[in-house]
């Protein structure tokens, strides 16, 4: 069975579009009755101060810890007890981190849709799973329970941890979660190019406009032209579709990212990457626009 047909299989499954519509918004929920300070713990949990997402950062020290784990497991399987002390760290290692990749892969996986969230839920769900023979095998270690239960339990996690991470992989390189969404762009213009007539931009308003092949977001406010990349870098949303702020800023419609309008730098997430930004001048009744210098 190859990737396609899994991950179609998965979309098919009704069930996981209803734990989603429950799952989701409690997420969210959660977050918006923080207020500020939950916004602030939304921003982190993304990577919006990494410039990058933090769930692909923390996964590799669960990923990473289980799999010294299930080599020293192995090696005392084969009559080396001299690595049992140093199997039960690495375990226990990998359980923390499994936590906090669970708590960022969450906060992400609640700004998904379609298809993208029924891969993520069944790859959340996996990791669950695993993380349960995991710490199952982590207390019978300590406890008076069999060792070679505990070193089963630990082996059949790594294999399912193993079936989350080739899901999680889909999720980035086929569902394209994570990743800059403005990278993959036509050329930026160097050099200034026109795009709209000064009087067709009202104050207080935005719009799409090509510059080249590349769609530019310009946006009037206070009477000051600004222009950044019209798709939203977390998940190509359209900018001109969503909401120009008061504080010169503006709010993706499709997951609500915002970005300054004065050097496309994130505000709120779930995006973690800014949008590039492009120098804005008025030349013979012209708005021109180029890359940033």
């Amino acid at each position: 069975m190859n990737e396609k047909t899994i991950t179609n299989y998965i979309d098919e499954q009704q069930w996981l579009d209803d734990a989603g519509n429950a799952l989701q918004p409690a997420i969210i929920k959660a977050y918006k009755s923080g207020g500020e300070a939950g916004q602030k713990l939304k921003n982190f949990m993304h990577g919006t101060w990494l410039g990058h997402p933090l769930h692909p950062v923390i996964t590799d020290v669960p990923v990473g810890a289980y799999t010294a784990t299930a080599v020293l497991d192995v090696l005392e399987l084969a009559g080396h007890n001299k690595y049992s002390a140093g199997a039960d760290v690495t375990l226990a290692v990998g359980l923390v981190g499994a936590l906090g990749s669970a708590a960022t892969g969450l906060t992400d996986w609640s700004a998904t849709s379609g298809k993208g969230r029924k891969v993520g839920l069944v790859h959340g769900l996996l990791n669950v799973g695993a993380t349960a023979l995991y710490a199952t095998s982590f207390f019978l270690r300590r406890g008076k329970g069999s060792r070679n239960t505990a070193i089963g339990l630990a082996l059949v996690g790594y294999g399912i941890s193993a079936a989350a991470a080739y899901l999680g992989g889909h999720l980035v390189f086929g569902e394209q979660i994570g990743v800059d969404h403005t990278a993959t762009a036509a050329e930026y213009p160097v050099d200034f190019i026109a795009v709209l007539p000064e009087n067709e931009l009202a104050d207080n308003s935005m719009r799409c406009v090509q510059a080249g092949e590349v769609p530019v977001l310009l946006a009037r406010k206070n009477n000051k032209i600004f222009a950044i990349a019209h798709t939203c870098s977390h998940f190509g949303g359209p900018l001109s579709e969503g909401d120009l702020l008061e504080n010169c800023s503006v709010r993706c419609p499709w997951h609500g990212s915002v970005f300054s309008l004065e050097d496309g730098s994130v505000i709120n997430g779930p995006a973690s990457e800014p949008q590039p930004k492009f120098d804005v001048r008025i030349n013979n009744g012209q708005i021109e626009v180029r890359k940033a210098t």
